[in-house]
């Protein structure tokens, strides 16, 4: 498997496994306490500000952000349709890079003004681990949506996205 194709299937699962836990937020909204629920949006509109600056950061764009945490995050809906569209934006990103993409090195400046350089395919890779890591810190959050999301693991999202990966080999 090439690091393309391996970067691709992980953005498909980061995109399923955002989808399902904004939609497990969504159904339990109104049964978690107001306070948690705004630590859970907040969570996870840091991660999706990340993925935002990280996408201006491999376009060689500059961006307006300052930091990667707001006090008040944007409504569920709202958040739900910016990580959305963010995260087809990765996908039809890395549809179009090629190998010698990947691996060129990006300068750029991190938020709080530090000096940072990366390869295209370790920003990628970190927008995707960042993410991780923040779903599952949402769901300690907010236990409630371990019986609606599904579980946050690579090696199931390859098994229902290839559901011939449950054959045996012959």
């Amino acid at each position: 498997m090439s690091a393309k194709t391996l970067l691709m299937a992980l953005a498909h699962y980061k995109y399923r496994s955002d989808d399902e836990i904004l939609r497990a937020l969504a159904s339990c909204e109104d049964d978690v306490p107001t306070d948690t629920m705004t630590a859970a949006r907040r969570v996870l509109h840091h991660a999706h500000l990340v993925d935002t600056i990280f996408a201006a950061h491999l376009q060689r764009r500059t961006h307006d952000f300052r930091g990667s945490w707001q006090l008040v995050p944007p409504s569920l809906d709202e958040l739900s349709q910016s990580m959305r569209d963010i995260d087809t934006w990765y996908i039809a990103y890395i549809t179009g890079v090629t190998d010698a993409d990947l691996d060129e090195r990006i300068d750029f400046t991190f938020t709080d003004g530090q000096k940072g350089r990366m390869s295209r395919e370790e920003m990628l890779a970190h927008v995707i681990t960042h993410g991780g890591y923040h779903r599952g810190e949402v769901g300690r959050l907010v236990p409630d949506i371990e019986a609606t999301a599904m579980r946050d693991v690579f090696a199931g999202y390859l098994h229902a996205a290839e559901p011939e990966r449950r054959q045996p080999s012959m």
